[in-house]
């Protein structure tokens, strides 16, 4: 689980145990951003204001009383997951909720209630965003709530919850290598999309953590506080303060603050080589030379004769040679430190879609031999994955 750069950790789905805060002189808003702070919505005519000019999706206003029936009242068996925003709980909005609503499950963001400006604002951001973008690799957005001091969003239940959680649990089994591609190909279709839009949109906090799957393992992106407008214009790029998250982070965005779609190009390449090796972006618990995965992995990648070391050994040679070869070096272009020379998004998806559902022959194992020497009580613990 990756460091975070001046913000803290997402919640859905997830517990977070080392999350940052801002900076001191974060915790004291300029004036100017006093004055901003004035002008974000308190209400649901508010909110729905600042949505007119661009919203395609319509949102649901709940009321916080009708939260409390969705999740029954905010149940603790129901937390799927939490961090500096809050908690998210599973919930069901019934039939009999208000009429003319379908029945749903739901995961249900609640924000913790500090009321912070920077709160506000990534709570704003993922409603101004995902209220005007739809996508099948896009979590929805179902609705929101803006009452008093509660902020909250209800989001599509997500029944196998973060990649994070699947690729890198110690009790489900390992995911196989055409679970893997397809979470990446469904990934990268889902920030192609973002970065073609017609007003483009910079993911900024690309990660496992934040891609999400369904019961048959379609990914979707979730998270949206730290999106950014694309540039516009003749301009090449949007200055920012640094946000996002240790370990996924591009180092031209690190090292200036200049913000690009070739950004978040760089953060897939870290998220496929994670797909690739099994291992976290940063890992303090392996020796020093293998802690930062890229460091570590990216000289192996070229070689072919070393790469097969750096593949995930839980896959027990169970995959296509040239499958792991192009996606290998694709991760390397991903991660090439001059941005310019990264793919696009749309070049991404076109390279992953030869990889899915390969029937190239793989090496030297076959699935039987990978599933007669899972035990037994491994079997047994394979299941839903939101949970922590």
């Amino acid at each position: 689980m990756g460091n975070c750069l001046c913000r803290w950790e997402p919640s859905i789905y997830r517990v977070s145990s080392n999350a940052k805060s801002e900076s001191p002189k974060d915790h004291s808003p300029s004036e100017k951003q006093r004055r901003d702070d004035s002008k974000l919505p308190s209400n649901p005519k508010e909110v729905e204001d600042l949505r007119r000019d661009s919203a395609a999706n319509p949102l649901i206003a709940f009321t916080f009383e009708e939260l409390k029936i969705i999740t029954g009242n905010f149940r603790q068996d129901g937390v799927l997951g939490g961090g500096g925003f809050g908690c998210v709980y599973k919930g069901l909005i019934s039939e009999d909720l208000r009429e003319g609503l379908q029945p749903l499950a739901v995961a249900v963001k609640v924000h913790d209630g500090d009321n912070s400006y920077q709160g506000h604002r990534e709570w704003l951001a993922e409603v101004i965003f995902l209220g005007q973008l739809s996508h099948p690799n896009l979590v929805k957005l179902i609705g929101y709530c803006c009452e008093d001091d509660h902020r909250v969003l209800i989001y599509e239940y997500m029944a196998r919850g973060s990649v994070e959680n699947n690729l890198f649990s110690r009790v489900l089994l390992p995911l196989p290598w055409s679970t893997r591609m397809k979470i990446a190909f469904g990934a990268a279709k889902g920030l192609a999309f973002l970065h073609e839009a017609e007003k483009p949109v910079i993911y900024r906090d690309f990660k496992t953590s934040n891609i999400l799957l369904d019961l048959e393992y379609n990914a979707k992106l979730s998270d949206f506080g730290l999106a950014k407008d694309g540039p516009v214009g003749d301009k090449s790029h949007v200055s920012t303060r640094i946000m996002g998250t240790y370990g996924y982070a591009a180092p031209e965005y690190i090292m200036t603050g200049h913000l690009t779609p070739r950004s978040d190009v760089y953060s897939f390449g870290v998220v496929l080589l994670e797909l690739l090796t099994g291992r976290k972006s940063l890992d303090k618990s392996r020796p020093a030379r293998e802690q930062n995965l890229t460091d570590w992995a990216l000289p192996l990648l070229k070689e072919k004769k070393k790469l097969l070391n750096v593949i995930d050994p839980r896959l027990q040679g169970d995959y296509p040679i040239r499958g792991v070869h192009k996606a290998a070096m694709l991760a390397y272009h991903c991660l090439n430190r001059n941005p310019k020379a990264r793919p696009l998004m749309r070049d991404i998806v076109d390279s992953l879609e030869p990889l899915q559902g390969s029937d190239e022959v793989p090496t030297d194992k076959t699935v039987i031999t990978v599933i007669t020497e899972v035990p037994k009580d491994e079997l047994n613990n394979k299941g839903d994955s939101h949970c922590n």
